[in-house]
């Protein structure tokens, strides 16, 4: 993971692809589909990836929240997981 992105520390979401051990093992995520922080990376799958490193955040497309700056992610770390409504960043902020 690139060093200026920051880390996904957990996701609760085990039935993503990407998902192993409540981790995102993605190369990045993209954050934000409309007006809901989704995760926009997620994705729903039997099989799960083998990679062993730690997401980063590559984009976040929720320009309210606090954390945005200039569509990228400038919270130290996020954490992703179900709020009920969809697959979102717990992090988001207005």
């Amino acid at each position: 993971m690139a060093t200026d992105m920051p880390e996904v520390t957990q996701c609760v979401v085990s039935q993503c692809a990407f998902n192993a051990n409540s981790s995102c093992h993605a190369k990045a995520i993209t954050i934000g589909t409309g007006t809901e922080p989704d995760c926009d990376t997620y994705f729903g799958n039997h099989k799960h990836t083998q990679s062993q490193r730690t997401a980063g955040v590559g984009a976040c497309k929720m320009t309210d929240c606090k954390h945005n700056d200039d569509f990228e992610c400038a919270a130290d770390s996020i954490q992703v997981g179900d709020n009920g409504d969809g697959i979102n960043c717990l992090t988001y902020t207005h």
